[in-house]
């Protein structure tokens, strides 16, 4: 197929695609994740109705320490600069590790992914990591080929992963190929009416030199009602150019592997702690800024937002490169964050394969003996998460566990959790002592799981069909509530602010609102957050759509796409919060 007509089928493709996800032609109020749906019209989370009425002659009991484990954030963003967490027994600058924790100068959290040398900005997916192994073993082996039990596991995972990866290729370099033409016509437009950034009119005015050219029209003017204006749809094109070039250069070329040079650890020792450097910035904060303001951005302050939590301190704990995190600094990470004091700890990344989960599960019983909630974004593929791998994930790996990946080639299913009653039996409470079972083709699983854990999903605006965001991982079993995550206005570096969209902002929403029950609550533990949580969701009682696995529109009970079937509320959880 010539590359005119690849990209033209692509196009067509691609627009096909934008048209089963929520409009942003809408004006939505900056801070509509922190309203009241019967109060505002926006499905939000009552965080002010709760402030206004719950606490407003309450004082807060204790600071909170959330830790923001992402790939940065700007600590001298405006609305985040008084909020930060600072390690008082560190002398800022002198190059010593004055309080003894094995990381110097480490003021306000920790860079894992960088060294003296610099910091690693680009990483591959876990996929290619994969790849990079197995290729040399399974590259020329055949069905036929004599292999013995372990080896064939390995051959069979080596295809599949082989199979996963052409089709990513595939998808990433079509799209590519679409935000390329785009932007040509964008920028030969721009040029021609000698503007940096051209209005849709000059784009009408433009006059398409063949059918390719004629067709991005057609892309850019849908794209752009989608959007809700020309200059949001430009915005997007420039940041999908980037981010399909950064997918294509580094995240799924195999020859790209700068790990050792930038970081410097012995990668192959997963007990290795004490590596990186206090560069909590690091080379791309957008996404980690945004995160953290969404928890904390000073409230009232008179700037950008408001947070969702008004008694907190953010630590910064850098571990995600724009690519796949690696399990050892995602272990590393919540270790650090859990031994300096933080509570709640955010995780808005994910990743289809693991490397090491053995090393992530023992920092996340560690976090689990010491007290501190873990916050968990579901991802962002708008998978079935009870079918499809999503790492890292609440259960522990075991005999069990893997017996079930064995058997079916997926992660662990989860399942509801079990419920005994609590002493004075009113308040039914997760049994964490409690072995888990799954019935699953016939075969039964005991499947042990954290019990700090909460799963994160999606929600948009509005309390009606498309209230789950068409991007969003979902699950009856394995995502447990669901939160604001489309649209959603934030802090990004330079103290300016932006709209994101992801799991990745419906889950500090979950922390934001933990950190904040802590506070006037501090003496709840972790299992008692979450059920908190998830008790207190508002529940929605209609149907939702989304595409299932098998490109169908469906419409199904919000109960069959989260645990608690319902949306967090501020409102309701610190109402419940005061009973315990």
């Amino acid at each position: 197929m010539k590359l005119k007509r690849l990209i033209i089928t692509a196009c067509f493709a691609c627009f096909g695609s934008l048209t089963f996800a929520q409009s942003k032609d809408v004006k939505l109020p900056a801070n509509w994740f922190n309203l009241d749906l019967t109060e505002n019209g926006f499905f939000g989370i009552s965080t002010e109705k709760a402030y206004r009425e719950l606490l407003k002659d309450k004082k807060p009991k204790e600071k909170i320490v959330v830790a923001v484990i992402d790939g940065g954030t700007d600590i001298g963003h405006e609305d985040l600069k008084n909020v930060l967490w600072t390690n008082k027994k560190e002398i800022p600058g002198n190059g010593k590790d004055d309080d003894g924790n094995g990381y110097v100068d480490d003021i306000h959290g920790w860079n894992f992914i960088g060294s003296k040398d610099g910091n690693l900005a680009y990483d591959n997916l876990e996929l290619v990591r994969l790849l990079r192994i197995y290729a040399p073993k399974y590259q020329s082996t055949l069905n036929s080929t004599p292999l013995d039990s372990t080896q064939k596991e390995e051959f069979a995972l080596y295809k599949r992963m082989t199979s996963d990866y052409g089709k990513k290729y595939q998808d990433a370099y079509q799209t590519f190929s679409v935000i390329q033409a785009i932007n040509k016509v964008i920028d030969s437009v721009a040029l021609a009416v000698k503007k940096p950034v051209p209005t849709m009119q000059d784009i009408e005015n433009f006059k398409a030199g063949d059918e390719m050219e004629e067709q991005v029209k057609t892309i850019i003017r849908r794209g752009s009602k989608e959007d809700g204006s020309f200059e949001k749809f430009y915005k997007s094109m420039k940041k999908a150019y980037k981010d399909y070039e950064v997918m294509l250069n580094y995240n799924l070329n195999p020859k790209y592997d700068e790990r050792a040079k930038l970081v410097g650890d012995d990668y192959s020792n997963a007990s290795e702690r004490h590596y990186g450097n206090n560069d909590v910035k690091g080379p791309n904060a957008d996404h980690g800024s945004h995160v953290a303001g969404i928890i904390g951005a000073e409230r009232n302050n008179g700037k950008g937002i408001n947070g969702v939590a008004n008694h907190v301190s953010i630590m910064v704990v850098r571990v995600v490169p724009e690519g796949d995190e690696r399990d050892k600094d995602v272990a590393n990470g919540i270790r650090y964050a859990v031994d300096n004091g933080a509570r709640v700890i955010n995780m808005s990344f994910g990743k289809a394969y693991k490397w090491n989960k053995q090393v992530v599960d023992s920092a996340v019983k560690y976090a689990e003996q010491k007290g501190v909630l873990l916050v968990h974004a579901a991802g962002n593929e708008n998978q079935n998460n009870d079918i499809e791998s999503n790492f890292p994930n609440k259960y522990y790996e075991s005999p069990e566990a893997l017996a079930y990946e064995k058997a079916h080639k997926k992660t662990v299913a989860p399942i509801r959790l079990p419920v005994a009653p609590s002493p004075n039996g009113m308040q039914p409470r997760p049994n964490p002592a409690a072995a888990l079972k799954v019935q699953v083709d016939s075969a039964k699983f005991k499947l042990p799981y954290a019990s700090n854990w909460i799963e994160v999903g999606a929600s948009a605006y509005a309390d009606n069909e498309d209230l789950k965001a068409s991007f969003s991982n979902y699950g009856k079993y394995s995502v447990d509530v669901f939160a604001p995550g489309f649209m959603i206005n934030s802090t990004v570096p330079g103290s300016k602010y932006e709209e994101f969209d992801g799991t990745s902002m419906a889950s500090p929403v979950v922390a934001g609102l933990s950190a904040l029950i802590l506070s006037y609550y501090p003496k709840l533990t972790p299992a008692q957050v979450r059920e908190i949580l998830m008790k207190s969701v508002v529940k929605v009682n209609h149907k939702v759509k989304y595409k299932n696995e098998r490109d169908e529109t469906v419409r199904v009970p919000f109960a069959d796409i989260c645990v608690s079937g319902g949306v967090v509320n501020a409102y309701q959880a610190l109402k419940l919060a005061a009973t315990y």
